[in-house]
C-alpha cells in the first residue's frame, strides 16, 4: 500500500454516533479479555451454573490416580458438583477454591495477576478447558496438603517466565503439589514456566499424569524431594520435548511407573537436554515402552535407586542409559495397555495436549494423526523447500496437514493457494528465529515477464487459503529500499493474508514498509486474522488492509526509515463498512526510534473509495515515548476523523488523555470492542 501521492476528492462528513471523550485510566490487567465463547454443550457461565454436566465429566483416572487408598476410591474431580463456566481470573478462583465439588470449564485466556500467583485449588474439582480455547498465562494452580481428588486437563498454561533460564527467585510452576493425593493431569499443554512445569512434592501421592506435552522450559516435572517414601505416581503417553533437566526427576518415590512417554531434543536448538528419566534416593522405577530421540544421559539412577527398564527405543542419544535393582509389578496395582515404542512420535505428536473434543483417556483418544510433510534446506526432511511442501498438500483437503521446517534461512517466495486449506507451517526449532522465510521483492521489481509485482503481489509469503497458521517461526522481506532508490515503489510485504481464520501464533513478522497485509478474498468476504504472542516490524503502514485483524498479547516494534530518520504510521486499515477493522490490544508498541516520530494509523480509502469505513482501536496496549500525542492522522484527502480511530486504557509515555484530536472509547463502547468480538465466534486453536 502506497504513501499518498496524489490528493482523492474529499468526501463529505458522515454522521455517525461520536466516541465518548474520557480521560484514561490506569492500565488494568488483561485477565479478563478471554477469546472464544461458550459453544453449547456447557451451560451457564460463572455466574449460572449448568443443570447438567457433559458427558466428559463423568471420566475417571487411571493409573495410580485409580487405586483405592487414604479414604479415596479413584480419581473423577469434581463430577458430583455443578457444571460452571468461568472466563476470568475472579471467577476461577471463586469455584476452584470453594470447598464443594464442581466442574469448572475454562473458556478463554486468562491472564493470572500478579504473575507467578497459584491458585489454590480445593478438594473435588475438575479444571478442564473449553475446547482448546483454555489457557492459563502467568500463573498456575497449587494443590496443598491433603487436597484430594483434583482433575487438570485439557488446559494450555504457559508463559510465566522471567528471563532467567535456571531462576532461582520466581518459584512459578503451571502445577505444584505439596502433600495433595488423587490427582489426574491429563491432555494439557504445559510451558515456558520459571521454574517447573510440574512439580509433585511433600508426599504428593496417587497422581496420574497423562497425554500432555510437556516443553520449552529448563526444569520439567519434579518428583519427591522428601525423606519419606510414599509416592506412588504414574507418567504415561506424555511428549516431553526441549527441556533441560527434571525428564523427570523422581526422588524417593515408592512406585513411579513410567511409560509410552516420548523425550525429545531436537537437534540444532539452543535448548539441551541433561538428563532424561532420573530415579533417584530409594526411588522404584519400571520404565516401558518409551521412545528417546536426542536425549543426552536418557536414563540415569543413583546408586540406592532402581530401574527396571523394558520395550524402549533409543535414537540418537549419548551418555549415561542404567538399569539394575528390583523394582515393582504395575499391573498388580492397575491394569494398563502399551503402545509399541516405535509408534510414539506419531502417536503422542496427535495425540497429546488439549482436544476439541474432549473424551476418555488412554488408547481411545488417539486422534487421526494431521499429516505432517518435512522440509529440511540441507536434504534431510521430505523436501528442501517449503513451496514444494505446500504443492504436495493435495487440492480440497479435508484435515489439517503441518509443514514442519526446520530450522535455518529458506530464501524463497512461497504461496498457499485457496484450494488448500488447513495449512499450518511451523518451525521446529527452539525459537521463532530458527526458521527464517525471507525474500525480497518489492512493489517496484520487474517481473519476469514484464511489469513489476505490486504492493500484494510482493509478499514473502502469501496466504489465500482458510484456516491457515503460522507458528514458531519467521518471515521477513529485506528488501534493500538504500539501495534501490530508483525503483518507483518500495512498499515490500512479509506476509500477505487473503482468508479467513487465519491463526499466527509466536512468530515474527518484519519489514519496512507494508510488512503485514490482512486482506479478504474479497471485498463482499470476512478474513478474520488472530495474531498472538508475535512480533511485527516495521515503519509506513506496516499492518493494514481491509481484513478483521486482532494483534493480541504481541510487540510491535518501529523501525528508522532506510534513510536513518524516525517517521511512520502503524496501521492503515481499509476496512469496509459495517464490518471490523483493526484491533491491537493487551500488546506493547516500542522501537528504537525517536520521541513523537510515529502515528498510530491513517485510514486507507484504497483506490480513493469513499464508502469504506476504515477502523483501527488500541486498547490496553503500553505506548512508548515514539508514539505522537495526536496519534491518528489523514491520509490521500481523507479525514481520520470521519473514520473509527480510538484508544481505551492505553498506558506508556506515549499514552495521553482524551481529546477532540484523541478519542478515547467509553466503558460501554469498549465493551463492544473486545477481542471476541473481533472473532465474531470463532476460537483460534493450536492444532
Amino acid at each position: 500500500m502506497s504513501e499518498p501521492r496524489s490528493k482523492a476528492r474529499h468526501r463529505h462528513r458522515r454522521n455517525r454516533t461520536a466516541l465518548a471523550v474520557t480521560v484514561p485510566l490506569a492500565l488494568t490487567a488483561a485477565g479478563t479479555l478471554a477469546y472464544g465463547t461458550d459453544l453449547g454443550v456447557l451451560g451457564g457461565t460463572g455466574r449460572q451454573a449448568s443443570a447438567a454436566a457433559p458427558a466428559w465429566a463423568a471420566d475417571t483416572a487411571d493409573g495410580f490416580a485409580s487405586v483405592n487408598s487414604l479414604g479415596q476410591n479413584g480419581t473423577y474431580g469434581g463430577r458430583d458438583g455443578k457444571t460452571v463456566t468461568v472466563k476470568t481470573q475472579a471467577e476461577l478462583e471463586k469455584y476452584a477454591t470453594a470447598a464443594e465439588p464442581y466442574v469448572i470449564v475454562v473458556a478463554g485466556t486468562i491472564a493470572m495477576n500478579p504473575v507467578g500467583k497459584e491458585i489454590k485449588v480445593q478438594s473435588d474439582k475438575t479444571i478442564v478447558g473449553q475446547g482448546t480455547s483454555g489457557h492459563i498465562v502467568g500463573g498456575g494452580f497449587f494443590l496443598g496438603s491433603g487436597v484430594h481428588n483434583v482433575i487438570i486437563r485439557n488446559l494450555t498454561i504457559r508463559d510465566a517466565y522471567q528471563g532467567v533460564w535456571n531462576d532461582k527467585d520466581h518459584d512459578f510452576d503451571a502445577i505444584q503439589m505439596d502433600g495433595a493425593h488423587h490427582v489426574w493431569i491429563d491432555h494439557n499443554d504445559l510451558r515456558h514456566m520459571a521454574d517447573g512445569l510440574i512439580d509433585v512434592r511433600k508426599d504428593s501421592t496417587n497422581v496420574t499424569v497423562s497425554w500432555n506435552k510437556l516443553s520449552d522450559n529448563n526444569k520439567t516435572f519434579g518428583i519427591g524431594w522428601t525423606e519419606n517414601v510414599k509416592t506412588d505416581i504414574t507418567i504415561h503417553h506424555n511428549w516431553i520435548r526441549e527441556t533441560e533437566q527434571r525428564n523427570p526427576s523422581t526422588d524417593n518415590a515408592a512406585h513411579a511407573h513410567l511409560y509410552n512417554n516420548f523425550l525429545e531434543d531436537a537437534a540444532g536448538t539452543d535448548i539441551k537436554s541433561s538428563y532424561g528419566n532420573y530415579s533417584r534416593g530409594a526411588t522404584k522405577m519400571v520404565l516401558e515402552n518409551s521412545y528417546f530421540q536426542g536425549i543426552k544421559n536418557p536414563v540415569i539412577k543413583d546408586s540406592g535407586a532402581a530401574i527396571v527398564q523394558r520395550g524402549s527405543v533409543f535414537s540418537g542419544t549419548s551418555g549415561r542409559n542404567e538399569s539394575g535393582g528390583s523394582a515393582f509389578d504395575p499391573k498388580a496395582y492397575y491394569p494398563y495397555t502399551l503402545d509399541q515404542a516405535a509408534d510414539l512420535p506419531s502417536i503422542l505428536r496427535s495425540g497429546v495436549g488439549p482436544r476439541s473434543n474432549l473424551g476418555t483417556t488412554g488408547a481411545s483418544t488417539k486422534a487421526a494423526a494431521a499429516t505432517t510433510l518435512t522440509v529440511a534446506a540441507d536434504g534431510s526432511g521430505q523436501y528442501r523447500t517449503v513451496q514444494a511442501a505446500v504443492n504436495a498438500v493435495p487440492a480440497n483437503n479435508p484435515a489439517r496437514v503441518v509443514i514442519a521446517v526446520k530450522p535455518g534461512t529458506y530464501r524463497e517466495l512461497v504461496k498457499v493457494p485457496s484450494n488448500k486449506p488447513h495449512v499450518t507451517i511451523q518451525g521446529t526449532g527452539g525459537s521463532r528465529k530458527d526458521t527464517t522465510i525471507v525474500y525480497n521483492n518489492a512493489a517496484g521489481t520487474p517481473k519476469p515477464g514484464g511489469g513489476t509485482y505490486g504492493t500484494g503481489g510482493s509478499a514473502t509469503v502469501a496466504v489465500e487459503a482458510d484456516d491457515f497458521q503460522a507458528r514458531n517461526l519467521t518471515i521477513s522481506n529485506d528488501f534493500d529500499e538504500k539501495a534501490n532508490q530508483s525503483l518507483s515503489g518500495h512498499q515490500a510485504v512479509a506476509l500477505r493474508t487473503a482468508a479467513d481464520k487465519v491463526f499466527l501464533d509466536g512468530i515474527i513478522v518484519s519489514g519496512d514498509q507494508d510488512t503485514l497485509l490482512v486482506d479478504t478474498a474479497a471485498k463482499d468476504r470476512l478474513g478474520r486474522v488472530y495474531v498472538s504472542n508475535s512480533y511485527v516490524v516495521g515503519n509506513v503502514d506496516f499492518i493494514f488492509g481491509r481484513a478483521t485483524a486482532v494483534v493480541d498479547k504481541s510487540v510491535i516494534t518501529l523501525k528508522k526509515r532506510w534513510d536513518g530518520t524516525s517517521a511512520g504510521y502503524v496501521t492503515a486499515p481499509s476496512t469496509a463498512a459495517n464490518r471490523k477493522g483493526i484491533l491491537i490490544a493487551n500488546s506493547t508498541v516500542n522501537g528504537d526510534v525517536s520521541n513523537g516520530s510515529f502515528y498510530l494509523g491513517r485510514p486507507w480509502h484504497a483506490g480513493g473509495d469513499a464508502s469504506l469505513d476504515p477502523q483501527t482501536t488500541v486498547r490496553n496496549t503500553s505506548l512508548s515515548g515514539a508514539v505522537k500525542s495526536t496519534p491518528w492522522t489523514d491520509m490521500s484527502g481523507f479525514s481520520w476523523k470521519d473514520d473509527r480511530f480510538a484508544e481505551y486504557k492505553n498506558s506508556g509515555a506515549g499514552a495521553g488523555s482524551a481529546n477532540s484530536n484523541r478519542p478515547h472509547l467509553s466503558d460501554a463502547q469498549a465493551a463492544d470492542q473486545e477481542v471476541a468480538d473481533w472473532l465474531a465466534g470463532w476460537t483460534p486453536s493450536a492444532s
